[in-house]
């Protein structure tokens, strides 16, 4: 008898996209645990593996430029389209756009370098607590069941997320509504399971995980306990990325997260990943809509 699936197969298979011609493939969309929608970071995370199965091998991804457009229809495939935008001696450019029901949901641009040597330095490692001092994910939720709406809530969540090992360094937004606080979050993530050695495979799931939490700091500033418990509505908007060294998704990172800005209805915010040796991996920037429910 076969080993039953993990939570960490189920993404794998997400992320595993069926070919239909050169340059267009499908993929699943899974059962929606939180809300009638596809997650946005499963959209990205996909587009970027449909990108990069029409690059070389020799050449990582070094960024990712995105704009959600529409709600993901958890119902029915995404299929996505490939553009090869230039294949340079250094860079390869790919433009890719997501469609149902015949219409974009999400279009990214992406971009692959060849590895080269050159100047380096970078920003250093924030203070962090050590991840396994930690609370794990389930005992967290667990302690704010009531907050969330009771145990089936946090199954629910725990089952969305049932792939990463995510674990807070300060209370999350929806543990600390109604006290603003320093715009500010830290979360240490990994995934539940050893993966492959593509570096493909790592920078998608980095990608996948990078839009979980990125704006928990514009909630944190409001005091906004988020949309776990319903006090603001929000989508996100774009999503870009640049990685700048190589790391492993299934080894500790350090996801660093600040909101320099919220108005007219929508949230900045930006984070940097490092890996707990304290490089930095990975630039994020996003925009969403954040909006307080009327009435």
């Amino acid at each position: 008898m076969s080993e039953p699936l993990t939570p960490l197969d189920d993404l794998l298979g997400l992320l595993d996209l069926e070919r239909i011609e050169k340059d267009i493939f499908r993929g699943t969309t899974g059962r929606p645990v939180l809300v009638p929608r596809v997650f946005g970071g499963q959209v990205a995370a996909q587009a970027l593996v449909a990108a990069g199965r029409t690059v070389p091998g020799d050449r990582p991804a070094h960024s990712l430029h995105s704009y959600f457009l529409r709600p993901g229809d958890p119902r029915v495939p995404i299929v996505y389209t490939v553009d090869r935008i230039r294949d340079g001696r250094s860079f390869t450019t790919r433009r890719v756009v997501a469609v149902q029901h015949g219409q974009p949901i999400f279009h990214l641009s992406a971009s692959f370098q060849a590895y080269e040597e050159g100047l380096e330095h970078q920003e250093p490692m924030p203070p962090a607590p050590d991840p396994l001092t930690l609370p794990a994910p389930a005992e967290m939720l667990a302690r704010h069941a009531e907050l969330l709406g009771g145990p089936e809530v946090v199954e629910r969540i725990l089952e969305a997320r049932g792939a990463v090992d995510l674990r807070y360094v300060d209370a999350p937004p929806f543990a600390s509504m109604g006290e603003p606080r320093e715009p500010t979050s830290q979360v240490w993530f990994r995934t539940n399971g050893k993966l492959a050695d593509d570096p493909l495979l790592h920078i998608c799931l980095a990608t996948y995980v990078s839009d979980m939490t990125l704006l928990d700091s514009v909630l944190l500033a409001h005091g906004r306990g988020g949309w776990a418990v319903g006090d603001v509505v929000g989508a996100s908007l774009d999503h870009a990325m640049w990685f700048h060294r190589p790391f492993r998704a299934d080894e500790w990172l350090l996801y660093d997260q600040e909101s320099p800005t919220a108005q007219g209805g929508r949230g900045l915010a930006r984070g940097r990943i490092f890996t707990a040796d304290g490089r930095l991996a990975v630039s994020v920037i996003q925009e969403g809509v954040v909006r307080v429910p009327r009435g």
